[in-house]
């Protein structure tokens, strides 16, 4: 895996750092820790050691006794200098939280510390997580040095919203959970060859919402959690996945390139643009059979004695693209469905449509309902069938693209 050097610098989220090496460590990276001298009274350089099983480098005269080298790695027989070694060797630099003064710092190119000597000296990807109180954050100062990092090549990872340290402050300062750090983090590392690299992915997801009015819609409960997994599944394999994201407020995974869209005509046009450049199309969105036509102006209920509203077909996506598909392409659909004839109808969405899978999850299920972290599917295919018990959506999407891998090895192109 990747060597990670995390810089920390002195602020109330310098504790979020701690389950940030813990997550990393966890996933196989090799991680060494820079503290600024003011990082100190906030969090112990000993936790951090703890974690990472490495020790800790806060000033720069300071001898590292594993001599630049990362966990796993063997440290050279000789004493190199400490704030070269390390960023030599690392894959990736990211300071979080970084302070405001140290955000001054890296824009002027100070080096008066381990934290930013380090970073001036690095060529591998930098990132910087600003963390701080929103009055400082918004400053023209701050913004400004900002700027200039963003201009340098530096990646900046915008702070989230939200309650601040001060009692009673709320604003933009916060700094993301380690989680999502850790997901801007993978994205920028030279991960190795994967089996899908090279491979375009185009997936659909969320419930498209059908308006009635400027301020009213028809739409359906579909949160996008399951081809928001499968996308996510599909950038670790390595594939270049685009993701068709019908009114989705979950967070994405950075590798993957993300249409938002609305209605059902929206995402017809955007799958109808990307649809040709894909060898494999995952149609996982709740797409609106029937589309009002919407008033220009809000509808008042006073003295209307009801409404009636016209509903009109929508377009088949699905079926449009699988009418236009090409050899080496793959096509999986995903069908809703409950009773008892359930997995018969999916069988002949899958032959009316022409498609190589479906996918079917029963909807009557209050496990795996609307907006659940668990799904329970059966990948109906042309000649068999494969239930996938309840397990989290992850899991699923992962059981799902080894389908389509045993799909597309079985039969390059459909019949």
């Amino acid at each position: 895996m990747a060597r990670i050097l995390l810089g920390v610098t002195g602020g109330i989220a310098a504790y979020r750092a701690l389950e940030l090496a813990r997550l990393a460590t966890k996933a196989g990276h090799g991680v060494r820790v820079l503290m600024t001298p003011a990082a100190g009274g906030f969090v112990g350089a000993p936790s951090f050691e703890g974690i990472v099983g490495a020790p800790v480098l806060v000033e720069e005269w300071q001898r590292d006794p594993m001599r630049g080298a990362f966990p796993g790695d063997p440290a050279p027989a000789h004493d190199p200098i400490g704030h070269l070694a390390l960023v030599e060797n690392a894959d990736a630099y990211l300071i979080a939280p970084a302070s405001a003064n140290t955000v001054a710092k890296l824009a002027a190119g100070i080096a008066d510390s381990m934290v930013t000597t380090s970073f001036l000296a690095c060529s591998a990807p930098r990132l910087v997580a600003p963390a701080m109180n929103d009055r400082m954050y918004r400053d023209g100062a701050t913004q400004h040095n900002l700027d200039l990092l963003r201009e340098r090549g530096v990646e900046v990872i915008d702070p989230d919203d939200g309650p601040l340290a001060s009692r009673g402050e709320y604003g933009m300062g916060r700094l993301p959970q380690p989680a999502a750090l850790l997901d801007r983090l993978e994205a920028v590392l030279p991960g190795p060859a994967g089996p899908w690299d090279g491979l375009r992915v185009l997936i659909t997801a969320g419930g498209t919402r059908e308006p009635i009015d400027p301020v009213r819609y028809i739409g359906n409960r579909s949160s996008g959690r399951m081809g928001i997994a499968m996308a996510a599944a599909a950038a670790r394999r390595g594939a270049d996945v685009t993701l068709v994201a019908a009114n989705v407020s979950l967070p994405v995974a950075p590798r993957v390139k993300t249409v938002a869209v609305q209605t059902a005509a929206e995402l017809a046009a955007a799958t109808r643009e990307h649809f040709a450049e894909s060898q494999v199309v995952l149609m996982a969105a709740a797409v609106a059979d029937f589309t009002p036509t919407p008033a220009a102006g809000k509808l008042n209920r006073a003295g209307s004695g009801g409404l009636d509203l016209h509903l009109e077909e929508t377009e088949d996506v699905i079926g449009t693209l699988a009418a236009d598909r090409r050899d080496g392409q793959t096509l999986v659909g995903f069908a809703a469905e409950h009773g008892a004839d359930a997995i018969s109808r999916a069988r002949d969405k899958l032959e009316r449509k022409g498609l190589d899978a479906i996918i079917f999850n029963d909807v009557s299920n209050s496990e795996i309902g609307f907006d659940s972290k668990r799904n329970e599917v059966t990948i109906v295919e042309r000649d068999s069938e494969h239930r996938i018990p309840i397990a989290s959506k992850d899991e699923i999407a992962e059981a799902i693209l080894d389908r389509v891998a045993a799909i597309r090895a079985g039969r390059r192109s459909y019949p």
